[in-house]
């Protein structure tokens, strides 16, 4: 009977419906269906053997503790959310549910004394996987990528089966989940469950680098490179070359899993007006024998705090104080909601965001696909980068000074351990891209706790980027210093900056949230009516009219110490319809070149 119940729960829940898109991007019909982003996902380290997983996959949506022995509903394509129109499925799975993946691998890789990895961009939260029958271990993390070495599971057919088991929670557990909720309304939004990155497998040597980032040592003009090398041999080595263009830069060989600093010749730094990068070679070597190369690319660049001849704490990039000013950037899509229908959707937000003459993307509760910042990389954008926010319920509060105030989280041991686990990869895997200039723990006293602890453990996982520790949540004092190197508040409408009287040669100020004019567009809305801004208009010369009121405002602050400000936002997410684009990308609110204009009072 209970066979015969599950059954029908599978019929039912499975029932294959049509698909609607309530709006597409001009990339949503473009998307194939047999080999969705098929670029390399990981630019940052870059090898030729691979092989792009992506595509049509079985799925199942079962009662938690089920098994899918009895049978796949249907296709699913991978990257795409199961909730998403470009997953094929569109279908809630929630935290009584868990999601099931299948597909039958066709294997070309040539792996003759190879060891071969699975690995999965993100997948959102708890997943298992299994080859050819064989469970070959958990990830708990909805934002940060994770691999498996199934070598010694494979058959020695080309053929083999890989099976993924999702659980997501939601907005029911603990965990970071940014802006999803089960109940979608106001500034929260959809839930995404289950892989919505890129699986891909790649053959590697016996011994090979399993990651590398670097810093800009700025005094000596040297880029000191951080490889870890996987190995069980003693005595391998790793050379590092960097070319601007056919033009060797520098070049360093040294001991594996040792700091390789690379003396620059007339090192060219890294900027949003010259974003040069450097072409990197990797090679790993076991005496005269090269065991494997890859490539890379690096930039030489400086982030820091420190006092302008007026007194005040501001941002110095390579040197030189720069005002960032930028908007807060969801990452959502009316198509794939967390996944980006292509590549070039993907840039095409980077592109028109620099086009508006921003400097800066505050990356808001939400953790990009790699090669998201390699496009911010190129082009020149800085990068606010914000931790995905969970397990909420303490409170923030207004007083005098606009400063806020607030009961911190008070979370379980599971709960602070879940957070500082995925915190601590984000920012391994992400420490490697020069556009990340900033690194935000908390939001707004969303599930905010022990925020020393915290900002302290950010401190020591990357000291060469600036930390803002609460991003217009609880400040935690030390004396009369914030902790952390920003004090950052956010008010909408209208700008407003922390007293400079009180913090000014201490912390730099920052107004990390403002704005949040509301445009709705018929046509181009996730709802047709009930849509939402903080503060709503009719018309285009109305809201362009508000819009360059407030920058003249901001610019006012700027003499008085305020070093950056974050504009709320790119586009419109569901019903909010505060974006400077519309959700499906189809219109620019305020022409480009108008926003650019303004945009160049803030940093003179």
């Amino acid at each position: 009977m209970k066979k015969i119940l599950l059954l029908l729960f599978v019929f039912v829940s499975q029932v294959s419906f049509s698909q609607t898109a309530r709006l597409k991007t001009p990339w949503t019909d473009q998307v194939s269906k047999e080999a969705p982003h098929s670029e390399y996902p990981r630019p940052q380290l870059v090898r030729s053997s691979w092989q792009n997983l992506n595509g049509p996959w079985d799925y199942a949506i079962l009662p938690k503790g089920s098994l899918p022995e009895i049978g796949f509903a249907g296709k699913i394509t991978v990257p795409f959310p199961v909730e998403s129109y470009l997953s094929g499925v569109q279908k809630a799975v929630g935290p009584e549910n868990e999601l099931w993946y299948e597909k039958t691998v066709d294997l070309t890789l040539d792996r003759k004394g190879k060891r071969v990895l699975l690995h999965f961009g993100a997948s959102d939260w708890e997943t298992e996987v299994w080859v050819n029958g064989t469970s070959i271990g958990k990830h708990f993390g909805g934002f940060d990528s994770f691999s498996f070495d199934i070598t010694d599971q494979l058959s020695k057919t080309r053929t083999q089966k890989i099976r993924v088991r999702v659980w997501d929670p939601s907005d029911s557990g603990p965990q970071p989940r940014g802006k999803q909720v089960k109940d979608p309304k106001g500034i929260w939004y959809t839930p995404v469950t289950g892989i919505w990155q890129t699986v891909w497998l790649e053959t590697v040597p016996e011994s090979y680098l399993a990651s590398v980032y670097s810093n800009t040592d700025w005094e000596n003009g040297t880029q000191v490179f951080y490889p870890q090398v996987t190995s069980s041999k003693e005595g391998l080595e790793v050379e590092v070359t960097l070319k601007d263009g056919a033009t060797v830069a520098g070049s360093f060989r040294g001991k594996s899993n040792a700091p390789l600093p690379v003396k620059l010749n007339a090192p060219k730094a890294w900027s949003p007006d010259s974003p040069t990068l450097y072409d990197v070679s990797i090679k790993v070597w076991e005496g005269k024998k090269l065991i494997e190369e890859v490539k890379s690319y690096a930039a030489y660049r400086d982030i820091r705090m420190a006092k302008t001849a007026d007194g005040y704490q501001r941002m110095f990039l390579n040197g030189k104080p720069l005002f960032h000013y930028g908007p807060l950037d969801q990452g959502w899509w009316p198509d794939g909601l967390y996944t980006a229908p292509t590549d070039e959707a993907l840039l095409f937000d980077i592109e028109k965001t620099k086009e508006m003459g921003f400097n800066m993307i505050r990356k808001h509760v939400k953790v990009e696909p790699a090669r998201w910042y390699y496009h911010a990389d190129r082009l020149g954008m800085l990068v606010w980068q914000d931790m995905p926010s969970g397990d909420m319920g303490n409170r923030w509060e207004v007083r005098p000074g606009v400063i806020r105030e607030g009961v911190e989280k008070v979370r379980t041991p599971e709960s602070e351990a879940i957070f500082k686990t995925e915190w601590k990869e984000i920012i391994n895997e992400f420490r490697f891209f020069p556009s990340i200039v900033v690194w935000v723990p908390f939001n707004e006293a969303w599930g905010q706790f022990k925020t020393g602890e915290i900002t302290q453990m950010t401190r020591d996982l990357d000291a060469t980027r600036l930390i803002n520790s609460a991003s217009g949540g609880n400040f935690e004092m030390e004396g009369s210093t914030v902790v952390g190197d920003i004090l950052d508040l956010h008010n909408y409408p209208d700008p407003v900056m922390p007293d400079p009287k009180i913090f000014g040669d201490k912390s730099i100020m920052v107004l990390g949230e403002f704005g949040g004019l509301g445009l709705p567009l018929e046509g181009h809305t996730w709802q047709q009516k009930d849509n939402w801004g903080y503060q709503s208009f009719s018309t285009a010369e109305d809201l362009k009219a508000r819009y360059s009121a407030l920058i003249d405002d901001l610019a006012k602050y700027i003499p008085r110490g305020l070093a950056a400000a974050v504009y709320t936002q790119t586009t419109d997410v569901e019903i909010e319809t505060n974006g400077l684009m519309t959700y499906d990308r189809q219109v620019i609110k305020i022409a480009l070149e108008e926003l650019k204009k303004m945009h160049e009072k803030l940093y003179k």
